[in-house]
């Protein structure tokens, strides 16, 4: 019995050592920079988010929340350093080229590779939805006033413009993609130039706009941030530079900030690329010409600083960092406005919150350990949910549809991945308590269309499940780091796939489905792309 126990562990301990060499290989092959631009990315969006949000308790013990960027104005510069959401398209991008070519040779189809990445966003933003519609119903039915309801409800959904847009991405990634092998760089030109016409017309709409111009305008949702996406697979095959090449990072910086500039000074638009309430245009909602602009002096910085970063990260610390982070990223993305309702419960509520003058000097003291506060708390509030994060991770190995998905049996799954764009969008417009109501249809949408991209089956492409683990893009959404929250190899930083944002493996993909299962596939989704979630944006 000792000698077949001993035989045993030399087998389990031949399986890690198997395992590590797995990933050892995986890390060399990754570029673990696109890594560090989606850990960056949700950084700057969980403090830029944290920063602007204010707590006024008035007279009657109510809790109030001020716009800061429209009773501050001044702060709406400091968007310009927290609008981050471009690196997220971008790492999306890189990854999601990545993992579609390596699906397509081995033989997987369109609908399977959608499916596999969208059941890694859908899973852990349908969890984070159904808890808060959740503890929206439970408020409503014990009578919380409608309107702090809605206020709550629109706090929680505050990030989930990023989720519809990013699906939809990664829906036409193959298309996307095949019009790149053709064209190249002229593809993302024509986009943006589209973007640019529609921009054009929406500010000349004025205010109100015409429901049709609001219509027409919402598609620089996909040409804007499809325009950085697009520079993602440019960047990945080496048509903007690289091995000492700088002349296209330059022109992108130089270019896109100077026409920043032009649009926001002598232009129409204005410098904040946050909404801000009261402002007859935006440059969020919908992406605006400027937002554009910005967004493509952000690719050429990023590429330019790219080889000082990827130095740094050859140290262990820098690299675990990153990787730590970026495993988190979907968690981190959903639930970081969590933190806010609960000092506001503890501190504000109670009255022991210290409440200096809006926007005052002694206010701004107090950011920080306003920020300390809000990150503990975050801690608090993942380290409870790995549970639920191991969880969805098992959840998905055994629900994402097949790498061989196709005809009329992917019908369910694009019906269903619809009916999930259609309700995230109506969260991201309206919060989950619009009214002060539950939002039954919405709920319900979400609900089914999560399920039937998750059961929905098909033919596989080979009996040999390595293959098919390739088909169906290992690296997903989160793949980014290669490493998963639970500790267990994750799709979450692969940087050939998006694996996040593709959002939260490898680069291709924002929560790769390639690196099996660990609580880091929540987080992985973000990744593709992530993530994201930026200010809003």
């Amino acid at each position: 019995m000792r000698g077949m126990s001993r035989e045993r562990d030399r087998e389990r301990e031949r399986g890690h050592e198997r395992k590590r060499g797995r990933e050892g290989e995986r890390g060399r092959d990754r570029d673990r920079y696109v890594d560090f631009l989606r850990a960056w990315a949700i950084l700057l969006v969980v403090l830029g988010h944290w920063l602007i949000t204010g707590l006024v308790r008035r007279p009657d013990g109510e809790i109030d929340a001020p716009e800061l960027l429209a009773t501050v104005p001044w702060t709406q510069w400091l968007t310009l350093g927290f609008q981050i959401m471009p690196l997220f398209f971008l790492a999306g991008g890189h990854a999601a080229g990545g993992s579609w070519v390596r699906a397509r040779s081995a033989g997987g189809t369109v609908a399977g590779w959608v499916g596999q990445r969208a059941v890694r966003l859908l899973l852990p933003a349908a969890a984070y939805s159904g808890l808060v519609l959740l503890a929206v119903g439970v408020c409503a039915g014990l009578g919380v006033d409608p309107a702090t309801l809605a206020l709550v409800g629109w706090a929680m959904a505050m990030q989930f413009w990023f989720l519809p847009v990013y699906l939809l991405l990664s829906a036409l990634t193959p298309g996307l993609y095949a019009l790149h092998e053709r064209w190249g760089v002229r593809v993302p030109v024509g986009m943006g130039v589209v973007g640019l016409g529609i921009g054009a017309s929406v500010a000349a709409a004025g205010s109100p706009r015409p429901g049709i111009v609001e219509a027409v305008g919402a598609l620089n949702y996909l040409l804007v941030w499809g325009v950085v996406y697009q520079l993602g697979f440019c960047w990945r095959d080496g048509s903007l530079g690289g091995g000492g090449r700088p002349a296209a990072p330059i022109a992108l910086a130089v270019g896109g900030g100077a026409a920043f500039v032009a649009l926001v000074g002598p232009g129409p638009f204005p410098v904040s690329l946050i909404l801000v309430t009261g402002q007859e245009l935006s440059n969020a909602d919908p992406p605006s010409p400027a937002m554009l602009a910005w967004a493509v002096a952000q690719v050429g910085v990023a590429l330019l600083v790219a080889p000082v970063v990827r130095r740094a990260l050859e140290r262990a610390r820098v690299e675990r960092a990153v990787r730590v982070l970026g495993a988190g990223s979907m968690a981190l993305y959903l639930w970081h406005m969590a933190p806010v309702l609960i000092v506001a419960a503890a501190f504000y509520l109670t009255g022991l919150a210290p409440e200096p003058g809006y926007g005052s000097m002694a206010w701004w003291a107090l950011r920080l350990p306003w920020l300390l506060v809000l990150g503990g708390v975050l801690t608090g509030v993942v380290r409870a949910l790995r549970p639920l994060e191991r969880g969805m991770a098992v959840a998905e190995v055994r629900v994402r549809p097949d790498a061989g998905l196709r005809g009329t049996a992917s019908w369910p799954m694009w019906g269903g991945l619809g009916m999930s764009v259609c309700a995230l969008t109506y969260f991201a417009g309206h919060g989950f308590a619009h009214g002060g109501t539950f939002p039954v249809w919405p709920a319900v949408g979400l609900g089914v269309g999560t399920v039937l991209v998750g059961l929905t089956r098909g033919a596989d492409v080979s009996s040999d499940p390595a293959r098919r683990r390739e088909a169906g893009g290992a690296v997903g959404p989160g793949e980014v780091g290669g490493k998963q929250a639970g500790g267990g190899s994750t799709s979450v930083g692969d940087t050939e796939s998006p694996g996040t944002p593709d959002s939260p493996g490898s680069a291709d993909s924002p929560g790769t489905a390639g690196d099996s299962t660990g609580a880091g596939n929540a987080g992985s989704a973000a990744e593709d792309g992530p993530l994201p979630p930026a200010v809003r944006a």
